[in-house]
């Protein structure tokens, strides 16, 4: 094999990101197909390849999501009522640095 015949039978890798973007892009309604498949050095059966995986990735993932309302997580009982705790003792000393501030701001401003 000589160096020309080589080089041409070499096949570039495209990379998923890759293929999605070319996706896209000749989805586009102004797109030019044949220039941007000059661009990735592609052939129409390339995108007709990528456009069945698309399609096929895209139905796979429509059969896995379950329809009707998601599962409702629960946290233990205990669990909601320490947090509950929690959150009244920082509203206190919000409340209680509010006042703080009130006063430091008032002294300030007499001054």
């Amino acid at each position: 094999m000589n160096e020309t015949t080589s080089s041409k039978s070499k096949k570039r890798r495209l990379s998923a990101d890759e293929k999605w973007r070319i996706y896209q892009e000749c989805q586009m309604p102004d797109a030019h197909i044949g220039e941007i498949l000059r661009r990735y050095g592609l052939y129409a059966s390339d995108l007709q390849t990528i456009r069945r995986t698309v399609e096929s990735g895209a139905i796979d993932a429509l059969r896995l999501s379950k329809p009707g309302r998601k599962k409702v997580t629960t946290i233990p009982k205990e669990d909601f009522e320490q947090l509950q705790q929690e959150l009244k003792e920082k509203e206190k000393a919000l409340a209680e640095m509010s006042v703080l501030f009130t006063t430091l701001k008032k002294k300030v401003n007499l001054e």
